[in-house]
């Protein structure tokens, strides 16, 4: 094949062009004038000045992990941009600004009748404001005092170290996460899951073979030199909008972006930001993807071999950097060159042509950046997805220069936070030796358990105490039968959180579950810091809550965390009450942190900062020889059931598809806060987004009520939607599907396949 290849570019395009509009109410592009309106209407709420006040209130947004607010001011991002909040901020905002729940509440309706809420119910039933508690044999929850909490906690964590663990979410601050940690090990237990176990862990576990950091080496400044981006598996218009403007000003510089994603997103193909007016309001949106692949789920790697198959062939690859800056790339380019095409397309469902074109596009750019989101990591072999989104980076010299690299997409506001500081199963040695030298005795060895394997200890009961620090353990995971039986085998389950969830009220414990309230990110009466997805350290001003002391009693996670530990070790080996002052706690962060040693100053100097030995400018990396580390790759058996493997007869009407499950557009994580998808034109939650041709085949019809039957579990009465997603793949709501299918998880990684979930569509 020639360097200049005989094919037009743009006719891979034309397969998004030509896709028909299955719903005529679906917009044009994303964003633009709902985004306006939904704020609008806020704004004329009751509560609109205070969502006001809060959105310019010196703190980190609430949302995904790009980072907007801090020092700078709630509506700039690090690089001094305004009008850097999205309709996600404000949702996460107004559902904070909620009024306390009636004090009447909890003693009028049973737990039974609370299992019958939605997760939209349950979060508009307002703030949390006094400690609850559900006994064993009790049908309502019942108030507590704080007294009662801590002497309950002081017990139940008196039990064997390797039988007490925690769970947390990205939702609390880097102080909070560093303290929950730091008692686990003084206790001498790892057993420190992490909602990032469900979905970036595989980001996470490759990166760091490869790098030696397991984080983004992108930052924001480097990420406005690129000229082109690769986003893969990410629905960023919904779940990160602040990084479509960062899309937006790439295209105007001329610059690519290659979409890979089985759905079309319209916000991927066009995007209306109000930060760009004249363009979303005048012109209809901006133009986002050059060229957008629908693969088969779950052959990312077959798509990524093709491309590095294509880029030999197109003579576009870097040989002399990989000789000098990698290992392992001779196996990987051998590999490449031996696959050949039939096994490419046939496996990824993308024809030569297309993949050439993708090709071509990275191999001509100066500088690309690899982005990717769940729809990488959320497969059973999550961890070579990374490994071969890397392998393609390094063999176009797209790593370790400004402008270039490797860029998960974090979708949590300080998941990333929680991991820096040690609140993992995946310690770092450096950071396992300061903490035994802080603690006075050695970190404890014995492995962890993740939340996968957290869930499997539980069924076999195997936990005593559980502490879940923010996020919904129950409904995060699969197979929610088992995540609500295994729940229940604990003992004693405590549960810090803002508002009501799902998992309050179906992840019950054995004998007593606590509701514990707190304070959220912008009420804390302390400092505290978060860390965005690009590795960059943001100082949250102190604030106070809307909800008066005499009809809420709250307390910041800090304060209940630092009192815990001091009533199990008093004074030994730290002063613990002392650490309920959060500028002592980022200097022991900046004694025991790599990268954080500026942390310890940032009370006085108000410096927010990047975090040091993460971003690559130059392509020498944090491995011990200083050198890349390539993997190959194997290509997946992508295989499907039948229907009889569902208990189904062949000649019964119904499908076999590939389901993927995510998020909707108004959902944040597990809450949801609009029932339907104007994107996608899902109009509730219990649809089922199909491809038009499978619909057909199968002798079904759109809008027609359906099964939808797993490998554990089945949901009736499901609304069948057609849409631009390709043949053979389905999807539908998360957290709802997750009682469809059991756990095949990435072996390297312990993330569950949400992304890959094979399930038949049928009637009775």
């Amino acid at each position: 094949m020639n360097n200049s290849p005989d094919f037009d570019v743009n006719r891979a395009v034309e397969l998004v062009e030509t896709q028909p509009n299955d719903n005529e109410s679906h917009p044009s592009a994303g964003g633009g004038l709902p985004v306006i309106q939904y704020w609008v209407e806020k704004t004329l709420t009751p509560t609109g000045l205070k969502l006001w006040q809060t959105l310019n209130h010196k703190s980190a947004c609430l949302s995904c992990a790009w980072g907007t607010g801090g020092q700078k001011g709630g509506f700039v991002n690090e690089a001094s941009e305004y009008l850097q909040r999205c309709a996600k901020s404000v949702e996460a905002i107004a559902s904070e600004l909620q009024p306390a729940i009636n004090r009447e509440f909890f003693q009028k309706y049973s737990i039974t009748q609370l299992q019958q809420l939605t997760s939209q119910e349950c979060d508009r039933l307002g703030r949390l404001n006094y400690p609850l508690i559900l006994r064993t044999g009790a049908s309502h929850y019942s108030r507590i005092t704080w007294e009662e909490v801590f002497q309950i906690a002081t017990k139940a964590f008196q039990q064997p170290a390797q039988r007490i663990a925690t769970y947390s979410s990205g939702r609390s601050s880097n102080e909070a996460a560093y303290l929950l940690q730091l008692l686990m090990r003084s206790l001498g237990s790892n057993n420190l899951a992490d909602c990032s176990d469900l979905c970036h862990a595989p980001s996470t576990v490759g990166l760091k073979q490869v790098f030696g950091s397991g984080t983004s080496m992108v930052s924001l400044e480097s990420l406005k030199e690129s000229d082109c981006v690769v986003l893969v598996g990410s629905n960023a218009p919904a779940n990160h909008p602040r990084l479509m403007n960062e899309l937006i000003k790439l295209r105007q510089r001329n610059g690519k972006v290659i979409i890979i994603n089985p759905q079309i997103e319209i916000g991927l193909v066009k995007f209306a930001s109000p930060a760009f007016p004249i363009k979303s309001l005048l012109k209809g949106g901006s133009d986002i993807s050059t060229l957008y692949l629908q693969l088969i789920p779950g052959s990312d790697v077959a798509l990524f071999i093709g491309l590095q198959k294509s880029l030999i062939e197109q003579d576009l690859i870097k040989k002399d950097y990989l000789a000098s800056y990698t290992d392992g790339w001779q196996e990987v380019i051998n590999y490449a060159q031996q696959t050949s095409w039939e096994t490419i397309t046939n496996t990824s469902g993308l024809s030569i042509e297309e993949i050439t074109a993708a090709a071509y596009l990275i191999g001509t750019s100066e500088r690309v950046v690899f982005a990717w989101a769940m729809g990488i990591t959320q497969h059973s072999n999550g961890v070579d997805n990374v490994f071969s989104i890397a392998n393609t980076a390094l063999i176009t010299g797209n790593a370790g220069k400004l402008g270039a690299g490797t860029m998960p997409i974090r979708g949590h506001s300080n998941v990333q936070g929680f991991g820096s500081m040690g609140v993992t199963v995946r310690l770092k040695e450096e950071i396992k030796q300061a903490l035994s030298q802080l603690l006075g005795h050695p970190v404890s060895e014995t492995p962890g358990y993740d939340t996968r394997a957290l869930i499997e200890a539980a069924t076999e009961g195997k936990i005593d105490t559980l502490l879940c620090l923010g996020g919904n353990l129950y409904a995060a995971n699969p197979d929610l039968k088992q995540a609500k039986f295994a729940l229940s085998q604990i003992p004693t389950i405590f549960y810090v959180a803002t508002k009501p969830n799902l998992g309050h009220f179906h992840g019950l414990a054995q004998h007593q579950t606590l509701i514990l309230p707190v304070f959220n990110r912008f009420e804390n009466p302390h400092q505290t810091t978060t860390e965005s997805g690009n590795n960059f350290v943001r100082l949250n001003d102190p604030g106070t809550s809307h909800l008066q002391p005499s009809e809420a009693e709250l307390i910041s996670e800090v304060e209940l965390l630092t009192e815990i530990a001091h009533r199990l070790h008093g004074e030994s080996p730290i002063n613990w009450r002392k650490l309920q002052d959060t500028s002592y706690v980022r200097e022991l962060i900046a004694k025991t942190i790599p990268g954080y040693q500026k942390i310890a100053t940032i009370d006085k100097t108000q410096e927010e900062f990047t975090i040091e030995g993460r971003i690559f400018t130059q392509p020498k990396f944090a491995t011990s020889s200083g050198k890349a580390q390539m993997f190959v790759t194997p290509l997946p058996q992508l295989n499907l059931p039948s229907k009889t493997n569902f208990g189904i007869t062949e000649e019964s009407t119904g499908i076999v598809l590939i389901l993927g499950t995510g998020r909707s557009y108004g959902q944040h994580n597990t809450v949801v806060y609009q029932q339907g998808d104007k994107y996608r034109g899902m109009p509730h939650r219990h649809c089922i987004l199909m491809n038009r041709l499978d619909v057909q085949n199968a002798g079904l019809q759109e809008h027609q009520r359906v099964y939808v039957k797993g490998d554990v579990g089945e949901l009736d009465n499901i609304e069948i939607i057609c849409g631009t997603i390709r043949e053979g793949a389905a999807f539908m709501f998360y957290p709802e599907a997750n009682i469809l299918f059991s756990a095949n998880s990435d072996r390297r990684s312990g993330t569950p396949a949400y992304k890959r979930v094979p399930v038949c569509v049928y009637v009775k």
